[in-house]
Formats: structure tokens, C-alpha cells, sequence
């Protein structure tokens, strides 16, 4: 592993609840990579199952931030983008974004938004349109179905058929510089699947996981958190997506049968596992 890259994560911190930064700053360390984090807000909480949570907006501070980075001349190989607090921020980040990657550098956008066919609170299809157009600065963008759809101003559904996914990944190609991951894809032997869409050479594979019934909040951000690491390493989207989609499994079924650990999935116990999945792959 390249103990020089550096990348830069940019998304919420939940003080309390297995998610965002609280996922991607672990995750990504575990593949021997510094990770540096910018929060687009603080909750006390996550936002699901939680109630009364405080949130503080950081997006006055992103320009600051910005600043101070130029003038030591701080530089990152790659920029991951999650939960980003406000339609405001989407314009920041792109400043950061053109200022603060280096010219090879890579840039992952998980238009983290939306699922289950509805907007996370506080959001809309405004905010979906501004979500596309940091996306289009992507190399690699990760939506599900339902952010997806609301990209695509297209009606969501519980399940689509693979001709379906493989249509909207198509469409979605033109969100990203380089490949598309589009995560929700389930076939009629209950097998999760992922759409790995490579816009340079025009291909598209589907890579399957076994399904773990069980629905937790913050599964999406270990699976991208996993996928920019693999990725930063030397692996292909494809070999990414595999690594992600069994490091998410393991972390759920490390977590079942906990009735007490309902806020997120228990990544942690997982993360020895990452080396084995790395070699697999």
C-alpha cells in the first residue's frame, strides 16, 4: 500500500451513530492511506431513529478552510465526497475540489440524498440537480437506486429489472468522467447486485453479493468508504466493488443478533478482514 496518497473526505460527522466521517475516516485508514476530513456539519446524532438531534451547519467555515489549505499549499490524490449539508456547500466544495486536487487526482461523489424513494429530510429535487452537476466533476459516482432516479428525474420504484439498471447506468454516465457504481440491483434469486459502468471503454458488469435481510443506516458509507480505498490501491472498479460488497456483508452480519446496536453496523469487528478481502480480489 502507497503510505504517500493522501485523500480528502468531505461529509458529515454524527458524534454518535456508525456513519459518515465516523465510517469513512476508519475505513479508509485501514487501507494504510492518511486521511484528512472536512465536516459539512456536526449532529449529535444521526438523523435516523434519533429524535431531538442538534445539527451545526460548518458551511461558513468551508471558505476558511479553503484558504488556509492554499496557503500551506496542502494538496490531496483524491477528494470523497458523502453528506453534504446544503445546496450552498455544493458550490464550496467545487472550489475545493479545483483548488486543492492534485492534476492526476481522483474524485469519488456519493450523492449521499436519498433512499427508499424519498429524500432525506431537508432535501429536494433542487438540491438533486445541484448534486448532479458535483457529480459531473466525478471520476467515480455511487448513487442507489432512488438518488439515481431522482438525478435522472425518473420514477422510482422497489425493484427494477437488470435491462432497467443497466439503462440508468447508462444514463447516468453522462453524471461522470469515468465509471458509475449503481448500487439497489436485486435478481429473482434474492442475490444484491451492483452495476460497475466504465464510460471510457463502454462497459458494463454486474457484480453480486448473497443477501443479508437486515436494513441498518450507514451501510452506504461503508460501502463507499471501502470502495475509494480499494480503489486508491491499486484495484479496479469492478474488483472495488466486490471488495466493498463483502466488506458491507461482513459488517452487517457482525451486527445481527445485537438487539441494542440498532443505529448503525458494527464495521469495526470487520475491518481485520479487509487484508483477506484485498488478496481475494
Amino acid at each position: 500500500m502507497n503510505e504517500d496518497i493522501k485523500i480528502l473526505t468531505i461529509q458529515d460527522i454524527s458524534c454518535f451513530g456508525q456513519c459518515s466521517i465516523t465510517v469513512a475516516l476508519p475505513v479508509i485508514s485501514a487501507f494504510g492511506i492518511e486521511t484528512a476530513v472536512l465536516p459539512s456539519a456536526v449532529l449529535s446524532t444521526h438523523t435516523s431513529g434519533f429524535t431531538n438531534y442538534t445539527v451545526r451547519d460548518l458551511t461558513e467555515d468551508l471558505p476558511a478552510i479553503r484558504k488556509h489549505w492554499e496557503s500551506e499549499e496542502i494538496f490531496f490524490d483524491a477528494i470523497y465526497t458523502g453528506f453534504i449539508a446544503s445546496a450552498e456547500q455544493l458550490d464550496y466544495i467545487k472550489d475545493i475540489i479545483d483548488s486543492r486536487l492534485k492534476p492526476d487526482g481522483l474524485v469519488f461523489v456519493d450523492p449521499a440524498m436519498a433512499d427508499f424513494g424519498e429524500f432525506y429530510n431537508g432535501f429536494d429535487q433542487e438540491f438533486a440537480d445541484k448534486m448532479g452537476e458535483l457529480c459531473k466533476l466525478g471520476d467515480y459516482i455511487l448513487p442507489n437506486t432512488t438518488e439515481a432516479c431522482y438525478l435522472l428525474h425518473k420514477p422510482w420504484k422497489e425493484h427494477f429489472s437488470k435491462e432497467e439498471m443497466q439503462e440508468m447506468a447508462g444514463e447516468l454516465s453522462e453524471f461522470t468522467k469515468k465509471h458509475v457504481i449503481l448500487k439497489g440491483y436485486e435478481d429473482e434469486n434474492h442475490q444484491c447486485g451492483m452495476i460497475v459502468l466504465d464510460k471510457e471503454d463502454e462497459t458494463t458488469e454486474i457484480v453480486y453479493n448473497d443477501r443479508v435481510d437486515y436494513v441498518s443506516h450507514g451501510t452506504g458509507d461503508v460501502f463507499a468508504s471501502s470502495f475509494v480505498g480499494s480503489v486508491m490501491v491499486g484495484k479496479s472498479p469492478t474488483q472495488a466493488a466486490k471488495v466493498a460488497g463483502e466488506f458491507t456483508k461482513k459488517a452487517i452480519e457482525k451486527t445481527i443478533g445485537d438487539e441494542n446496536h440498532t443505529y448503525g453496523v458494527k464495521f469495526e469487528k470487520a475491518i481485520p478482514e479487509l487484508y483477506d478481502l484485498l488478496k481475494s480480489y
